[in-house]
């Protein structure tokens, strides 16, 4: 089986190359791939690249996932999130390979307190939002068979992220404030690689499992708990931070560009009882992280 892995280098891909390199052999491009085209922002040659390799899956986890940026430039946004999407949609159709996808939790409203499952109304808030869910009715208007996995708060221990964030600002400043009314799951890139793995062979034997689902770590935190959990995670591993105090504040106390959700649960009963999964708390897999991380 020959897997086209599109958006190597990003958090996400990174993983997927070593998840899916037990399936079969993995074609892996990123943006400056020199011999065959993968440049999202050139949708033509993308398409030619599908053509030229032929493959069984394409597994696509490329994005413009700036979310700020995206407000000043919608065009490109819209371009990487729907349009290419789309595209790699229409030749995997043609071609009948399976085509994975990934989407986000901000192509709801963040209404209410409740987890939402993958049949709730969807509403986004923001550009990012709106073209990560253009996309994903583009794929499904296509009629390709897929697997579109809708997740939120992604972290990886390779690249940026949240917690290395916190990590550096607390050995920077006595104070910190961190918003409280964004709630969540922080979901590890190596849980997504794995379970679309696993999604993979699964829907490869029993086809009527294609479809959107979500997927996210157990449990809820803010992110401000989501912090804390982090620094007494570093200070039990000795690690010395400056920081003495860490104050919650609302959305609303630090405007950004982009509209954020507030409710950013999803329920993920679809994913567990279709591919047979337990989903570990959030906590387990950024002390995982967070081990990799520190300093021993």
């Amino acid at each position: 089986m020959k897997i086209l892995l599109l958006g190597s280098n990003g958090q996400v891909g990174w993983e997927l190359q070593r998840s899916l390199s037990l399936l079969g052999e993995v074609v892996a491009l990123q943006r400056d791939s020199r011999e065959h085209a993968a440049d999202f922002a050139r949708p033509d040659a993308v398409a030619a690249t599908i053509r030229a390799l032929g493959p069984d899956v394409i597994v696509n986890a490329a994005a413009h996932t700036a979310v700020d940026r995206a407000e000043s430039e919608p065009e490109l946004a819209q371009l990487l999130n729907a349009t290419t999407p789309g595209v790699l949609a229409r030749e995997a159709a043609q071609r009948g390979a399976l085509l994975v996808h990934y989407s986000t939790d901000y192509v709801f409203d963040g209404s209410g307190e409740a987890p939402r499952d993958e049949s709730a109304a969807t509403a986004p808030l923001s550009v990012y939002g709106r073209t990560k869910l253009e996309g994903e009715q583009l794929i499904a208007a296509s009629g390709c068979r897929h697997l579109i996995f809708r997740t939120s708060w992604v972290y990886a221990a390779r690249g940026g992220n949240f917690a290395k964030t916190m990590l550096r600002l607390a050995g920077e400043r006595e104070q910190l404030k961190i918003i409280d009314d964004q709630i969540g799951a922080p979901t590890g890139a190596d849980m997504l690689a794995d379970v679309t793995a696993h999604a993979i062979r699964e829907v490869l034997q029993h086809p009527d499992k294609c479809g959107l689902y979500h997927c996210v770590a157990g449990g809820e935190t803010s992110w401000y708990a989501y912090a804390r959990f982090v620094f007494e995670q570093a200070r039990a591993k000795g690690v010395e931070l400056k920081l003495h105090e860490v104050l919650p504040i609302v959305t609303s106390e630090y405007p950004t560009p982009a509209t954020r959700p507030l409710n950013s649960r999803l329920d993920t009963r679809r994913l567990r009882e279709n591919f047979g999964l337990h989903i570990p708390d959030w906590r387990v897999g950024v002390a995982r992280m967070l081990a990799e991380i520190l300093p021993h």
